[in-house]
């Protein structure tokens, strides 16, 4: 038996940092090998397993490589609050917030600078809301072209306001998205519409899903994933 196997607790959840974080198994017919990462808010950890590998086997592995966990989640950048004068990025552009309590209080892109009014109190919301909006239209019309570029009809586009996953396509032939990616760069976002496109038509992670991903995808689907992965946790630094 495995040494790390031996002496590890077999605990589906992890201490990191003093903090208790859950431990999430997927398994994937595809899976050659135990894959390991963070969630990229830090609150989750994910192993990836094939269809041989044990549950407890998968747990003990990641309770042997804590301190790496540890390091990974102490990269996760801190809240930062949205406030006048900050920076926020929007399509992977820095751009500076301008209030006016006098202006309009819906939100709106001059340049580089967002400006918004109303009351002070609030204004995260309202940036929220409207960064939301202008996701669902770049979602919508990244859906569209995708379908069309895989001969398929379009289909729904929801937003996803959830902490784990950058988008999800359901077997009714709707896809989410995770909102956050209005702010990452275009080719970025593009990747995972498209990802979630190819999904519609193959519903794994197999050569053919691969071989459409790389057909309909105009850019380079080894530098977005590459993005996410060293640059995706800066997307949950603002907004909670």
């Amino acid at each position: 038996m495995i040494d790390w196997l031996k002496r590890t607790p077999i605990d589906p959840q992890i201490e990191l940092d003093g903090e208790t974080v859950p431990i999430v198994l997927r398994r994937l017919k595809s899976a050659k090998r135990l894959t390991l990462r963070l969630a990229p808010d830090g609150n989750e950890v994910r192993i990836t397993l094939p269809n041989w590998a044990r549950a407890n086997e998968a747990i003990a592995f990641a309770h042997a490589r804590t301190d790496w966990l540890a390091e990974q989640r102490a990269k996760i950048p801190q809240r930062e609050a949205v406030a006048p004068g900050g920076d926020l990025l929007i399509r992977g552009a820095p751009v500076t917030l301008v209030w006016d309590e006098d202006a309009r209080r819906r939100p709106a892109l001059h340049g580089q600078e967002l400006h918004v009014g109303g009351p002070k109190e609030g204004i995260e919301g309202r940036i929220r809301r409207w960064l939301e909006r202008e996701a669902l239209a770049l979602f919508e019309a990244d859906t569209h072209h995708y379908c069309s570029a895989a001969r398929l009809d379009p289909v729904p586009v929801g937003l996803s306001r959830a902490q784990k996953r950058w988008g999800s396509c359901s077997d009714q032939r709707r896809i989410r998205i995770n909102w956050r990616l209005v702010q990452a760069p275009d080719f970025v976002r593009r990747s995972v519409v498209a990802h979630e496109v190819a999904h519609l038509v193959h519903f794994d992670h197999s050569p053919a899903f691969h071989a459409l991903l790389g057909e309909i995808y105009e850019n380079d689907i080894a530098r977005a994933d590459k993005w996410l992965k060293d640059k995706g946790r800066t997307l949950y630094s603002a907004f909670g």
